[in-house]
């Protein structure tokens, strides 16, 4: 019997997942390439939140899952323009706005359908050619049109470190986020509210919620690896 096979398993797990982290930070669960039933596990032991890298997928398990209204769809991964209008419609958080150019297609798209995404601006504070994202100078930079939309609601910054730092560079990585949200914060916006932290997968929420995350998102850490 697998571990999805058992909810009452699958439970124990998940409170033992949850003894350190705070009550305040909320667990994005990555349920990419899971199936509906590792879902429907994971809800029946309590939670709601799910992350998923594609929209195509997504809409596939939304239709399996209509019995289960309160789940709350955050988008992770990398989102091409032309999906805007399809993000929009199928997640209530889109955490990877990675560009002036998607903030734009996606206020467009939400102020057609009449919908308020929440969104999080996905940054690098460290070059690297594997991830995309604002580098901080271009974000500070972009602010003041970022700040003319209105219905795309920006609330948070989101990141994902480069790969082989040591665990005081990841930390510092991250604490480099806060630091950045802070400063946008210090100034007067219209529209912008940079409150939320989106930072920390299975390897290292547990830095990320050091340098004040308000939102991780483990996959592997909850549910094993991919397959």
């Amino acid at each position: 019997m697998t571990l999805f096979q058992a909810p009452a398993s699958f439970q124990n797990h998940l409170r033992e997942f949850q003894v350190n982290i705070p009550t305040s930070v909320k667990i994005v669960a990555v349920t990419k390439k899971k199936s509906v039933d590792v879902i429907r596990t994971a809800y029946a032991a309590g939670l709601r939140d799910f992350g998923e890298s594609r929209v195509q997928e997504t809409i596939a398990k939304q239709e399996q899952l209509q019995d289960l209204p309160d789940i709350t769809w955050h988008l992770i991964g990398h989102l091409q323009s032309n999906k805007a209008s399809k993000a929009v419609e199928h997640f209530t958080w889109i955490h990877s706005v990675d560009s002036l150019k998607l903030a734009k297609r996606l206020e467009q798209a939400a102020s057609e359908l009449s919908l308020c995404p929440q969104a999080c601006l996905q940054v690098k504070m460290r070059p690297d050619p594997n991830k995309y994202g604002w580098d901080p100078e271009h974000l500070l930079a972009d602010l003041p049109v970022l700040d003319q939309l209105s219905h795309l609601k920006i609330v948070g910054l989101m990141a994902i470190p480069p790969l082989g730092l040591s665990l005081d560079e990841t930390l510092q990585c991250f604490r480099d986020v806060g630091a950045l949200a802070h400063r946008i914060q210090s100034q007067s916006w219209q529209h912008l509210d940079i409150q939320e932290l989106s930072m920390g997968m299975s390897e290292d929420y547990e830095l990320a919620i050091q340098a004040g995350a308000t939102m991780i998102r483990p996959g592997r850490r909850l549910f094993g690896d991919r397959t």
